[in-house]
């Protein structure tokens, strides 16, 4: 399958960190203000792979695999946006950054806008992408049939990771495929995610999140009822999720522009970086060019 030539690749440190009680891994490049990549599902730290690069040249990037994903320690628990979002509050203090630009995507969407509603004087600029936040009103259109099949898959306690279990090859290639609507990502990425889900305790990680959902969506009412999102923030939709989470925001955001990449899946960092990059970094160096 073809594939457009990479972007700009950048020295990646990998790093250990102790936060909130588990061990991240990290992923760490460049140098200036921090910049902080959250992932989703099916994803690791690679799914910023075709984008780090340029970021790195301008920034600190911080791309942790999330509680329970890839390298980091697979939790019993802990995979509410609160407790997610206390972790990678916790990397940032071991790094020393006070604060930081937060880009997240999926299942890092809630964690980031949580950390943005709690603790705003922690995060400059926010990015979000293909996502839903909870039960916030905005979205009803998209839930008009229901949420996506597999979020009721993966929420029922035990069921997924039995009946998934020696196929985990074929389904985690199903969302890579989808999620560029076909064009598929490369072949290093695709081999590293199906390798950080091969597992009952891999896959057990992964559906703490759906099974968590319930408790992350209380604390998203909860923080929304207590403050506004004063944070810049730009919302980027594509395929499936459009402006879904752009109007789920409007009401509750004081600073928020809204963009949809036409074209483009739902894994927007591996199957359109370039026009991702092209919405980022305008948006992230405003304030300093200000």
């Amino acid at each position: 399958m073809a594939h457009t030539p990479p972007l700009r690749t950048a020295p990646i440190e990998l790093r250990r960190i102790e936060t909130n009680g588990i061990r991240a891994n990290v992923a760490l490049a460049g140098s200036g203000p921090a910049i902080v990549l959250l992932h989703g599902f099916p994803h690791t730290w690679r799914l910023w792979s075709e984008i780090i690069g340029p970021l790195s040249a301008h920034c600190r990037v911080i791309a942790p695999d999330l509680r329970g994903f890839g390298a980091t320690t697979r939790a019993l628990d802990g995979y509410d946006a609160g407790t997610l979002a206390a972790d990678i509050a916790g990397i940032l203090d071991a790094l020393g950054e006070p604060a930081a630009d937060v880009v997240a995507i999926d299942a890092g969407t809630p964690v980031a806008v949580l950390l943005a509603l709690r603790h705003p004087d922690r995060v400059r600029r926010l990015v979000v992408m293909e996502a839903l936040l909870g039960r916030l009103p905005g979205a009803e259109d998209f839930l008009a049939a229901g949420p996506p099949w597999w979020f009721g898959f993966h929420a029922v306690p035990g069921l997924a990771e039995t009946v998934l279990l020696g196929n985990e090859a074929r389904y985690i290639d199903w969302f890579l495929t989808t999620g560029t609507r076909g064009r598929g990502v490369r072949a290093d990425i695709h081999d590293a995610f199906v390798d950080a889900y091969t597992g009952d305790d891999a896959l057990r990680c992964a559906f703490s999140y759906y099974r968590a959902l319930p408790a992350s969506a209380h604390q998203l009412e909860l923080a929304v009822t207590a403050h506004r999102l004063t944070t810049p923030t730009l919302a980027i939709g594509a395929h499936p999720v459009g402006d879904a989470l752009e109007r789920q925001l409007r009401p509750i955001t004081d600073d928020l522009v809204g963009q949809v990449i036409p074209d483009c899946g739902h894994i927007i960092p591996l199957d359109r970086p370039r026009e991702l990059l092209d919405l980022l970094m305008p948006f992230l160096t405003a304030e300093r060019l200000a």
